[in-house]
């Protein structure tokens, strides 16, 4: 939002108590004049870069003229208007000069009439600010591509709450930046007692410059003048503390020391007589009082007043950038900035017998104000410093839903100046874990169906301090969507995928928390590994970071950041399986306590069929020290190779066999129930039913799957969920609805992969072979990371329809390009094998291909079938239980296995083919083209 209020016409004569137009001061040195001959592309953009200042009796005078070139239609569209802002409190705006330089010519917009309108803009008011600045606005007509804008202007500033002290800052220009003429300038009284310092090339390590560095000029004056680019700065890690990083700027402060700023804003924080006895206000004190004898209690209740009943707005207008309204105006208007909360929160605890101060702070710099000059520029923010039983607090009462609990949580500003009568220097403020986690995460996981399935989930997150009151201040503007899309993040980030119901957002006023929930269906992520199947638990470990970069000489002192201030504490229990019977944890059942300048707790419990985890991480408390960080990366590295793992037990039966078991009972009906809850969620969202559709698709329900998938098309069409639907038509032997899903894919997507390759396979069932051949070959001719995955559609189509020797011709063109390739060569020799074809050669690929081969599931499976053509039955069952273990639900292993079962009379033949037709209702047919029944 944009408040802007015309103060006067565009004829002003005056801003402020001297009129608006004059010439530049006599202490101003004249930059070079801007030589229009050479205005050119090759000329710097900024052709003047001029700011001068005198430092005078409190006042700060500050010049700046400079000069930019119109590079482009861009910074036309963006210069044609100039604004010129300041606050009409603390001084004046004055124009020197408003000139267009274009070549062989000079307008001087001012002798021309040309006159600035002020206004007065708050632009800050959606951030709850009124700073009362002015903003003097002109409109230059006439300006092209090419012209250099020249402008010089001066701001007065002296600021009543300062006195007699001064400070300011002077920005520095670095280096790529080309300038015509740059410089800087600060002028002073000689005796003046004024510091700089000079921060571009890092604020750790730089000095205060001394009164001989600036040199002694006419007048009893004092000139500093710096040349202008600077130098580049140094490059730095992005974890170096902030210390550490330059600022592009020269601080000047008359300020001797901390203490005389500590002692100069004590007199505006004076609480004597600010309660006056029979106010509303006093009202207040003696409700408090009343309620609890303890001054912690005390605390929290003042605390929680100002926190709650007072809404704040920053007012800078009138001086009050430094001076704090009254409590009792503070709580008659019941808005103030953190000056106006911090005085009343220090006038409460005061009458409350709790001993309090106001301290001022840096929100944004910590620790980096201890290398600064002391001056009042150092600072942003107030809060309160307040001592219970010898225990120092540091309160803030522009923050909220703060309570008893949280009283001892330090806030991130890392270093505090107090505000006294005697004066004070700065105090460090030791950072340490908050008494209640920012953020609480709390999962519950029915897992009691079984790892191959879906678990069904809840959860509660509970925030406090800063997002909850974030949170609360936003709950009336979101609605079911916008919960939703912010809780779906927040849950993936601790069980991954899922499917969401029944979100809901609470307020708990009494505890200052806002609680988030939901229910729904999240998914399992077993690994078969080593003989077991594994899942890892373990997304603490996974998400620790710390890989500081310190290989640069100019780098190895510099410490590390452990990142930002976060702190989350996350529950998750899962419901195991058939009581728990079997499962065992590896991994690491505890975690250091402070590891790279995190700190971390973990509790762990397997018992009576639950399994809890209990996670804690808080960063952003401590910096790892330069000669640590080689340790604390080793220690990560240590903590990130050994996560925790859930191990299922070594007896589960295949997932086949727990598919068939689990459809012929009642375990999966509480599944399809939440499937169905998300869906009535938003009925109207196509992601209910494909997820759905999904869960069916893996118990090989393919009816089941056709309806959901129907109704995401309906609800919005891709070509992948016609794809999806197409082949569950296909499984059925429905070829027909299957070919007209696969055009309706195309027409949507012409270059989708999957819709083109099944086109291909219906077009060769149907006889087709040449047409579908000629699909897979247009792929291959485009070339480019796609072409072997095509190659390899396109032999598998030749063999399946009968051009066996096509289809090796193709592989061997393929291998020939990627004699390694452990897929190519499985495929050749499942060609071969299938159809019986130069078995010895059928072999010696698949040999090789294993040898290569990471994941052995597929070759195995296809040595099985030379090994059965060759009449090695024994050898082939080998290979295929083998196969198997690596991928259980292997269709053609299972009905190999059944196939060899039945010649050799097993009993659990028949159960192995019909997991095998479960799995793929045409795998017959497939085996029957290679002359190969049960």
């Amino acid at each position: 939002m944009l408040v802007a209020v015309l103060l006067s016409t565009a004829g002003v004569a005056h801003a402020g108590d001297k009129p608006l137009y004059q010439p530049a001061p006599a202490w101003v040195l004249p930059a070079p004049a801007v030589d229009t001959a050479k205005l050119d592309d090759a000329a710097p953009v900024l052709q003047i870069f001029d700011q001068q200042q005198r430092l005078e009796d409190g006042q700060v005078a500050i010049y700046f003229e400079s000069a930019i070139r119109i590079a482009s239609p861009q910074m036309l569209t963006q210069s044609g208007t100039l604004p010129l802002q300041w606050d009409p409190a603390k001084g004046d705006l004055i124009v020197h000069k408003l000139q267009i330089l274009r070549k062989g010519e000079r307008v001087d917009l001012l002798a021309k009439g040309t006159r600035f309108t002020v206004l007065q803009r708050e632009q800050k008011l959606e951030q709850a600010s009124l700073d009362g600045m002015l903003t003097a606005t002109v409109a230059l007509e006439g300006l092209r591509v090419g012209d250099v804008i020249d402008i010089a202007f001066s701001i007065t500033r002296k600021d009543p709450v300062l006195g007699k002290e001064m400070m300011s800052v002077v920005p520095m220009v670095p280096a790529p930046t080309k300038l015509g003429f740059g410089r800087a300038r600060v002028l002073w009284k000689d005796g003046v007692p004024l510091a700089w310092r000079d921060y571009s090339g890092g604020v750790v390590g730089s000095a205060e410059r001394s009164k001989a560095e600036a040199k002694l000029i006419a007048g009893g004056t004092r000139e500093l003048t710096l040349t202008l680019p600077t130098p580049k700065p140094a490059e730095l890690p992005d974890d170096a503390p902030a210390r550490y990083k330059p600022l592009p700027m020269v601080e000047l402060s008359s300020y001797p020391d901390w203490a005389a700023i500590s002692r100069g804003m004590a007199p505006y924080y004076r609480s004597e007589g600010a309660i006056p006895a029979g106010s509303p206000l006093a009202g207040e004190v003696a409700r408090i009082a009343a309620a609890s004898k303890d001054p912690r209690t005390r605390a929290a209740l003042a605390l929680r007043l100002v926190q709650d009943q007072v809404r704040y707005l920053f007012r800078g207008m009138d001086n009050g950038n430094y001076r704090p309204q009254a409590p009792v105006d503070t709580w008659s208007l019941r808005y103030g900035d953190c000056k106006a909360k911090t005085l009343l929160l220090v006038s409460l605890l005061r009458a409350l017998d709790i001993e309090a101060e106001p301290a001022l702070v840096s929100s944004g710099l910590g620790d980096l104000v201890e290398s600064r000059l002391p001056s009042p520029g150092a600072f942003d923010h107030v809060i309160v410093r307040a001592s219970i039983a010898g225990k120092t607090l540091w309160l803030d009462g522009t923050q909220g839903g703060s309570r008893a609990e949280d009283l001892d949580d330090v806030p991130p500003f890392k270093t505090a100046l107090p505000i006294r009568a005697a004066g004070a220097g700065l105090e460090a403020m030791p950072m340490r874990p908050p008494a209640r986690p920012a953020q609480q995460v709390s999962v519950t996981l029915d897992a009691t169906a079984g790892i191959a399935f879906p678990q069904l989930y809840t959860i509660r997150i509970v925030y406090s301090g800063a997002m909850a009151e974030a949170l609360r201040g936003a709950r009336s503007q979101i609605d079911k969507d916008k919960l939703a899309a912010f809780l779906d993040p927040q849950i993936s980030a601790v069980i991954g995928n899922h499917s969401s119901y029944d979100q809901k957002m609470e307020d708990d006023a009494a505890s200052g928390t806002v609680t988030v929930s939901a229910a729904g269906v999240a998914y399992q992520d077993w690994n078969f590994d080593r003989g077991r199947f594994r899942e890892t638990l373990d997304t603490t470990a996974a998400s620790l970071n710390f890989a500081p970069n310190r290989a640069r000489t100019a780098w190895k002192t510099i410490p590390a950041t452990s990142g930002a201030l976060s702190d989350v504490w996350v529950e998750r229990r899962w419901q195991l399986p058939n009581g728990g019977t079997g499962f065992t944890l590896e991994g690491q059942q505890t975690l250091p306590a402070a590891v790279a300048g995190m700190q971390l707790a973990r509790k762990v419990t397997l018992a009576d069929g639950w399994l809890s985890l209990q996670d804690r991480t808080t960063t952003g408390l401590a910096e790892v020290p330069a000669a640590q960080i080689p340790a604390a990366r080793a220690e990560v590295a240590r903590v990130k190779a050994n996560p925790l793992r859930l191990v299922a037990p070594a007896d589960l039966p295949p997932r086949w066999a727990a598919v068939t078991a689990a459809k012929q009972g009642t375990r999966l009906k509480p599944i399809f129930e939440a499937y169905a809850k998300a869906i009535a969620a938003t009925p109207d969202d196509p992601d209910g039913y494909t997820n759905r559709a999904w869960f069916y698709e893996t118990l090989y329900e393919r009816e089941g799957a056709i309806a959901d998938l129907g109704k995401a098309i309906e609800l919005a069409p891709t070509a992948d969920t016609l794809v999806r639907r197409a082949q569950a038509y296909y499984a059925l032997r429905q070829d027909d609805k299957a070919l007209a899903d696969v055009q309706a894919a195309l027409e949507l997507e012409p270059d989708s992969d999957g819709a083109t390759g099944f086109l291909a396979t219906l077009k060769r069932d149907r006889g087709q072979l040449d047409e579908a051949r000629a699909l897979i070959e247009a792929r291959i001719d485009q070339g480019g990371e796609k072409k072997l995955g095509w190659q390899v559609q396109l032999a598998d189509l030749l063999a399946e329809g009968g051009k066996v020797d096509d289809a090796v011709a193709v592989l061997d063109e393929a291998i020939a390009a990627a004699p390694r390739n452990a897929a190519l060569l499985n495929l050749r020799c499942w060609v071969r094998a299938t159809h019986n074809v130069a078995i010895p050669q059928a072999l010696q690929d698949c040999t090789s291909a294993v040898e290569l081969s990471s994941s052995a599931a597929a070759v195995l499976d296809s040595r099985a079938m030379v090994y059965f053509r060759m009449g090695k039955l024994d050898a082939a069952q080998t290979d295929l239980d083998a196969a198997l273990q690596g991928n259980p639900e292997q269709s053609a292993s299972l009905y190999m296995r059944g196939v060899i079962g039945k010649r050799t009379k097993a009993r659990d033949a028949d159960a192995y083919l019909a997991a095998a037709r479960m799995i793929e209702p045409r795998i017959d047919e497939q085996f029957g083209r290679y002359g190969i029944k049960p």
